[in-house]
């Protein structure tokens, strides 16, 4: 287990510098890098020198003015944070005057702060009580006869955390971390001298200010002024241990600080690589999910979907699945049943699934989330650079110099992320927005693109074939990089398509609806970089893959990295931002239904080797079915079963009365979840799952970091998620015994070339790790492709725009285009279980003004969306965000039935939803659709066949 030990502060940030400085601390040599300061320094000598403004994740301040020091022929006592080490430095960081310097300070501190510590709820966790012991304070001269603050009223209003004024001492840490580490800038210190006070806003309330509720102002906070209420209900933590956060593609490293089995709060891990102590409002607060009255704990079945639930032992579900699924074996054929194994799983538990389909069921029809999302990312990286993920780590882009990005919102999707990027346009890199919408990112604080190409949803692969154009024929290619790492023959190719006159921005300008200039000007920046820096990196997310040319957009993408030399070095490279915590680990472990994990094709007699020896028994060598196809084979008949974990296709699916109407047409449907779901109301068992907070394993975030999940807590309903699978395969007549997760992460480091030298161990030693991890490298990889692709040359694709099926018509005149929120998560079976709701309770259409005026809707006015899939209603939100034509809503609520209107239209190669493009029409209404209607009946009636076992249940005992 990683060491969850106190985390060392050393004050002030580490500086890097090939020059080293040696000096003199209190006696002790030390020797540091250039610019570090004498603060940090002395940490390295191992001295603490006494501290409140200052904390090394933030840029040193000099206004608490308690890390004063002597300096050898220095006048005065400077401030240790802002001083830089030199070289022959005679420190001294005690002294009786030091002392005497301190003490006073904190005096004048403690004069005007509430001596309430034995009933505190920072009790043991504060700063100014622990530098009121450091400093020998046993006495305050100063009463409380004068003006103070004593009395100064809470805010309350955030769900999360409380800001008590009373306690504040003004130490900039809690604004400067909104502003350097979040980038939010929602705080700042109103007031002047005896009056100031840091303040959300104008003087507003938490949760009416532009505060996104981070927790890094909590973090910051060396006093009870800013408070986790977790901390005030539950008092401090007893132990904790390093775990990863189970939400979005960063998989940001959190301690679990705990009470016994009890969670009481999540920090940031600060030696986290790809979050490094930052964190978001969904990591840091909403994970109370996983206690939550709504959790099913015991197993159940029922015969029909209209029965009510009967709950039963663990062995009687798991004997009941097995049987009716080699029941429908047996009559339908080996064929007739298939798996869906979750991103939000574990590896191990994702291996053990397409293991348990391949194995005991004896057919590749397994299938992921994955598919829905990015599987046109490992399929176009696949074809044109050799390996099916993104090149880089998170931290590179802070030596990226031009950054594009294209369909994808990181700071609602992959906030912590987006922190970072911010932080590195407020550097002086450059930014490309390619968004059908304005993204925050376009303009926010201290952050404004230079380029936004607000394009047509739909036209992604004409805008990126217009700027390869503009590279092209301005003699802007890396002809160096080319020849020397790609193929001619492939680049010749697709350097005669872009440059023919038909690909150039003024002929793609009517399809675009990108002014020609405004895209020739985003394609020089990236291609020449500015100020004579030319690192260039592309960040794409679901506006780039959720599209019938989403493989070929990828291809695109990969296409003008490869051309302007943007591979294979630090602040460059190709950049998928994944939506859920392991959709990368999903697709690794062989969880697609043509491939083994590490991406080898079921054909392939070598591999399929490999796995048949370990495994003992003999393995289709043909492709499984995908998702879609096991709803068309259900409803024509020759499906019937399906033992889903973790995934919720009814909600997260496009179209959603044709996947409903697969799930009716199925004879035994097994959920395994935390929650009855979506999916769940059609099934016929329902095997309880494990949140992250009660299982081991591993997730793979979006930079193929391999990251250990650490259980914290026992498994409420009695199995963590791969010991039911392991239970289920055992049933059927196919022995699985393994005794731990790390017994399974050891199978699949001996089947995996790219994880042969994956180890519990190793993580435990380095963290994390990059894949590939082997011999060739033995810690990870963090950059791809150096010096040469994994396929070995770099393969040019050309990429035809072809337009979508899916076209505005006088009846569906609108293109509608989804995506996500800050507050909630994917279909919101984690998120609307806790306090995030407060900031979004609905999912809502957003329509331009232009568009509202014509159709006489004003704003919150419940609207009907109709396609040629459905209808739903929703309640409008006018906005300039969106361009006129275009609306655009998440899909967070069941009842708000996104997906009902998205078409089956789907990605020409992996068949990923093209949920981006929909042609509606939208207009006033008053009551719901009929879906909606019907959803509230077959709710209505699904709760109450729950409720009915509940009933049951209590009335026997």
């Amino acid at each position: 287990m990683l060491n969850p030990s106190q985390d060392i502060d050393h004050g002030t940030p580490r500086r890097e510098s090939t020059e080293e400085v040696t000096l003199e601390i209190d006696g002790m040599p030390v020797t540091v890098a250039k610019g570090t300061s004498l603060m940090r320094a002395a940490v390295d000598a191992g001295v603490q020198v006494p501290k409140l403004c200052a904390t090394d994740s933030l840029e040193p301040f000099g206004s608490c003015r308690l890390c004063l020091v002597e300096i050898d022929g220095r006048k005065g006592y400077p401030a240790s944070c802002t001083t830089p080490a030199e070289a022959g430095m005679k420190v001294r960081t005690q002294s009786p005057r030091l002392q005497e310097l301190r003490k006073g300070v904190m005096e004048l501190y403690i004069s005007d702060h509430p001596l309430d510590c034995l009933t505190c709820a920072a009790n043991g966790d504060c700063e100014l009580q622990d530098m009121a012991g450091v400093t020998g304070l046993r006495n305050v001269r100063y009463g409380y006869d004068g003006a103070n603050h004593l009395k100064s009223a809470k805010d309350e209003s955030n769900p999360y955390f409380t800001y008590d004024p009373s306690k504040c001492i003004v130490c900039n840490r809690c604004v400067r971390a909104c502003e350097e580490t979040q980038g939010t800038f929602a705080l700042t210190i109103s007031g002047r001298g005896f009056e100031s006070r840091v303040s959300p806003g104008q003087d507003q309330p938490f949760m009416e200010s532009e505060c996104v509720s981070c927790g890094a102002c909590v973090q910051a906070c060396p006093t009870a002024t800013l408070q986790e209420k977790s901390v005030i209900w539950l008092g401090q933590a007893e132990h904790s241990a390093i775990t990863t956060c189970a939400y979005c593609g960063v998989g940001c490293g959190f301690k679990a600080e705990m009470k016994g089995n009890e969670v009481v709060r999540m920090v940031p891990w600060k030696d986290g690589k790809a979050n490094e102590g930052h964190s978001c409002v969904k990591g840091r607060f909403a994970w109370g999910y996983a206690t939550h009255k709504d959790r099913v704990l015991k197993p159940m079945i029922r015969s029909k979907i209209t029965d009510p639930w009967r709950e039963v032992s663990w062995d009687e579900a798991v004997n009941y699945a097995a049987s009716e699924f080699r029941r429908i074996q047996a009559k339908y054929g080996t064929d007739s049943i298939g798996g869906l194994v979750s991103s939000r799983c574990t590896n191990e538990e994702g291996y053990l699934v397409q293991k348990l389909v391949r194995a005991a069921f004896g057919n590749n029809n397994v299938d992921t989330c994955a598919r829905v999302c990015h599987s046109p990312t490992g399929y176009g990286l696949k074809q044109t650079m050799g390996e099916s993920a993104g090149t880089q780590t998170f931290k590179s882009v802070e030596k990226s110099d031009v950054i594009m990005v294209i369909g994808a919102n990181p700071s609602d999707g992959h906030p912590v992320f987006a922190s970072r990027m911010k932080r590195r346009l407020r550097a002086g890199a450059r930014l490309i927005v390619i968004d059908p919408r304005t993204i925050d990112l376009v303009k926010s604080p201290h952050v404004k693109a230079d380029h936004h190409l607000k394009l047509r949803p739909g036209t992604n692969v004409a805008v990126i074939s217009a700027m390869a154009h503009v590279i092209v024929t301005e003699g802007l290619v890396d002809e160096a990089f080319v020849a020397e790492r790609c193929e001619p023959k492939s680049f010749n190719e697709w350097r005669e398509f872009v440059a023919r006159p038909a690909n150039s921005p003024e002929a793609m300008e009517a399809v675009t609806g990108v002014p020609a200039a405004e895209l020739r000007a985003a394609a020089r920046l990236f291609a020449k970089g500015h100020d004579g820096k030319r690192n260039a990196a592309i960040y794409y997310g679901l506006g780039v893959t959720e599209h019938s040319q989403g493989s070929t957009m990828v291809m695109g993408i990969a296409n003008l990295a490869m051309a302007t030399g943007n591979v294979g070095r630090e602040g460059v490279g190709v950049n998928p931002l994944r939506g859920q915590n392991n959709v990368q680990g999903s697709c690794d472990m062989g969880s697609f239904p043509h491939e083994l994990p590490g991406y080898r094709h079921v054909s392939d007699s070598t591999a399929r080797g490999s796995f048949e020896d370990a495994w003992g028994v003999a393995l289709r060598a043909e492709p499984g079915l995908r998702i879609p196809n096991m709803f068309d084979a259900a409803i024509t008949g020759s499906f019937k079963g399906l033992y889903c974990e973790g995934e919720d296709v009814v909600q997260s699916d496009p179209n959603t009365q044709h996947v409903a109407e697969a799930m009716m047409a199925m004879e035994c449907i097994v959920v395994q979840d935390l929650f009855l779901n979506e999916t769940a109301k059609y099934a016929h068992v329902f095997l309880p799952g494990a949140s992250f907070l009660e299982k081991d394993g591993t997730f793979t975030n979006a930079e193929r970091r391999i990251s250990r999940v650490t259980k914290v807590m026992p498994p409420k309903a009695g199995y963590a998620d791969w010991e039911v699978t392991q239970l289920l395969s055992n049933a059927l007549g196919y022995p699985m015994n393994y005794a731990s997760a790390e017994e399974i992460m050891d199978e699949i480091a001996a089947l995996t070339p790219t994880f042969t030298g994956v180890s519990y161990a190793k993580l435990a030693k380095l963290g994390s790790v990059q894949w590939p991890c082997n011999e060739a490298a033995p810690e990870g990889t963090p950059t791809m492709h150096i010096g040469e692709f994994v396929r070995g040359k770099g393969k040019f694709i050309i990429t035809q725009y072809v337009p979508t099926d899916e076209k505005v018509t006088r009846m569906y005149p609108l293109i509608l285009t989804t995506g996500r929120i800050l507050s909630q998560y994917n279909v919101g079976a984690q998120t609307r279980r806790t306090d995030n709701n407060q900031w979004h309770s609905e999912d809502r259409l957003e329509i331009h003004p232009a568009d509202a005026e014509d159709r006489g809707i004003a704003e919150g006015d419940w609207v009907g969306i109709r396609s040629r899939a459905g209808e739903t209603v929703l309640r409008a939100t006018i906005t300039e965000r969106v361009q006129p034509g275009v609306v655009y809503t998440t899909f967070h609520f069941p009842e708000s039935g996104a997906n009902v209107i998205t078409t089956d239209n789907s990605d020409w190669a992996t068949n990923c939803p093209e949920f981006k493009v929909t042609a509606v029409q939208v207009m006033p209404v008053m009551q719901p659709s009929e879906w909606q209607q019907e959803y509230s009946r077959f709710n209505a009636l699904q709760e109450e066949l729950l409720s009915k076992r509940i009933e049951e249940t209590a009335a026997a005992k």
